[in-house]
């Protein structure tokens, strides 16, 4: 093939083909694969492109004109064909398909069997461990919510094993009651098991059996006048029925994945929401490439056929997938999700009642994600992308987080917290922490102090973690940050150092990696390293006016406080007639006498207090 082939003359190609099913490929005159395609009838469906071209939309006859050669494989059913479809489209990835670009696997929790004191933790890939797997989850966010529940309802470890054995006291996570530390022995293997079965059986579903069976223990322990254990077990089944109530989706039909699209000009967004036992796992957003002028079925039919029949086998189909437009061949995507499945699947689109109310769900999020993507199709969202091809992360970055601190040879140290999401700051989730306890000018402590202050409450309170959590300083700060979160369990969340380059200079910044031990540099062109520099420059002058405020305060106030006999309407007059606290200090005892109140017993001991 090449530039001076002769025209491809697809009606006499199509003339050449049978009718049965199969699937149809196309080519440029270099030979790169144009457009795969799936077809009950193949000489039709090819001779179909080669008609008239004003039946044909721009697209298709784009495509058209740039075809040099066409190759057919017949298949037994549609249904084959709409296997091998799919799986040419993953491997060759042609120019003008709808393709997802989503070929990273979804998120479990992994319940280890081979421990006597398991834990629950997140898991991505294979699974080939021993033990239970339960989801999958849409995204790690998902995990990493149901992950905190799942300890706060029933103080499940989910520290590394390793952190585990060297423990000789309890942890952050037993201290803000996330944890039972089986570590150092406060709770028995029987007792934890216990446990680790009722949170199992949470995970699957059974929560109202999991009510049942804490009920049953809360009156025994009641019964042998166990108060103490009685009001832990109520306090954990109102926290059950609170949750349930949140989460349940309805009765009927506990497992099943559901799919809207939402299209515009530019292209079109497909929500994911994923139901397992009754309850509402979470959701995921995709954005097909090559989606433009796709209508919603194209979407819906290109979606379940590259997402569901994956040759590697990672995904798992629920029996029924609800649709938010008609799928136009319904009954052969249903006939090959079952075969690939190796048991009956559905897909449907006309639902009533509680159905209806959850594609209605799927479709308002499909539209507000569309909407949202357009308002970030700017400089800011280049720059979230960049910095998420930088870290490497497979989900994209909704929150970022930064500290810094702030003092002035070390007094008045304030730590600073700014967030940044997809549309900028979040300043309402601004936070300043008074550093207490540390060392003056010690940056590590104060940092160590900040970070578990931060995270320990975002953890008590059920609170958003961030995807990426920058820490102003260098490698001595990003330990300090590092050790908390592995302390309170927090696992995926990526830590990244800003250290200043050599003479403080703007773009000569060092990231350094936590867990690691890299430090990398970015262009100074870079839209990841400009958004790094914006949140860190944020994070400063946030820490700075704190800083100030506190020390302006403390110079104002704190000096007079520590003297006996003076009080705040005594500290109100000494200010104003000196004219402020420098002129208090310069004063002498006969000039301190003089103000009204002042005797001269107290105004010796004002006159030592600035001159010892």
């Amino acid at each position: 093939m090449n530039s001076e082939s002769p025209a491809f003359d697809g009606k006499a190609f199509s003339r050449t083909l049978t009718t049965r099913p199969g699937v149809y490929r196309m080519f440029d005159a270099g030979g790169g694969v144009l457009y795969v395609g799936k077809a009950r009838n193949l000489r039709k469906r090819v001779e179909s492109y080669f008609g008239s071209p004003t039946r044909l939309s721009a697209k298709i006859r784009v495509l058209v004109a740039r075809t040099a050669a066409m190759e057919v494989t017949a298949t037994h059913t549609e249904a084959e064909a709409l296997l091998l479809e799919s799986n040419l489209i993953k491997e060759l990835k042609p120019r003008y398909n709808v393709t997802l670009r989503d070929d990273k696997s979804f998120p479990w929790i992994y319940l280890a069997s081979d421990q006597e004191f398991p834990r629950l933790r997140f898991h991505r890939g294979a699974r080939k461990g021993k033990g239970r797997y339960f989801g999958p989850y849409p995204n790690a966010g998902a995990v990493r919510a149901t992950l905190n529940l799942l300890q706060k309802l029933f103080r499940i470890r989910n520290c590394s094993d390793g952190f585990f054995r060297a423990r000789t006291r309890p942890c952050l996570q037993h201290q803000i009651r996330r944890c039972s530390a089986p570590c150092v022995g406060l709770i028995d293997a029987a007792a934890y098991r216990q446990d680790v079965e009722h949170a199992a059986m949470f995970l699957e579903g059974k929560g109202e059996a999991v009510i049942a069976e804490l009920v049953r223990r809360m009156e025994t322990a009641a019964g042998g006048l166990q108060y103490e254990s009685a009001a832990r077990y109520r306090d954990q089944i109102a926290d059950l029925k609170r949750i349930e109530q949140r989460q349940y989706v309805a009765q009927e039909d506990g497992d099943c994945d559901i799919v809207a699209v939402a299209t515009d000009a530019a292209g079109g967004c497909i929500q994911l929401f994923v139901i397992r036992g009754g309850h509402n796992l979470g959701n995921r957003t995709f954005f097909p490439a090559n989606s433009e002028g796709a209508d919603a079925g194209e979407l819906l039919y290109a979606f379940i056929a590259q997402h569901y029949l994956d040759s590697a086998g990672d995904r798992v189909l629920p029996p029924l997938i609800l649709v938010s437009h008609p799928l136009a061949e319904a009954a052969v995507v249903a006939e090959a999700l079952s075969q690939h499945a190796g048991r009956r699947v559905a897909v449907r689109h006309e639902v009533r009642s509680q159905r209806a109310r959850w594609l209605g769900m799927a479709l308002e999020n499909a539209e507000l994600a569309l909407g949202q993507r357009r308002s970030l199709a700017g400089e800011e969202g280049r720059r979230l992308e960049a910095l998420q091809q930088f870290l490497e992360l497979e989900d994209p970055i909704e929150r970022i987080e930064c500290f810094d601190i702030s003092h002035t040879m070390g007094e008045a140290t304030v730590a600073a917290c700014v967030v940044f999401g997809a549309e900028g700051a979040v300043k309402s989730d601004y936070r300043r922490f008074n550093i207490e306890g540390v060392t003056a000018g010690d940056d590590y402590g104060a940092m160590r102090q900040a970070v578990e202050r931060r995270y320990a409450r975002v953890q008590r309170e059920e609170g958003r973690l961030p995807e990426v959590l920058l820490i102003d300083g260098g490698t001595g700060q990003v330990t300090q940050a590092q050790g908390v979160m592995q302390e309170l369990g927090i696992t995926d969340v990526v830590i990244v150092g800003v250290a200043k380059g050599p003479a403080r200079k703007p773009g000569q910044e060092a990231l350094i990696l936590a867990g690691t031990g890299q430090t990398r540099h970015l262009p100074p062109d870079s839209p990841a390293l400009h958004l790094i520099q914006r949140i860190r420059d944020e994070a400063h002058r946030f820490a700075i006016t704190g800083h100030r405020q506190r020390r302006g305060k403390a110079r104002t106030t704190s000096a007079l406080e520590e003297i006996e006999g003076i009080g705040a309407q005594k500290r109100r007059t000494l200010i104003q007639h000196f004219g402020g606290l420098q002129g208090v200090a310069r004063a002498g005892i006969e000039d301190l006498c003089k103000v009204p109140g002042i005797s001269r017993a107290l105004a010796h001991r004002i006159y030592d207090r600035f001159h010892e």
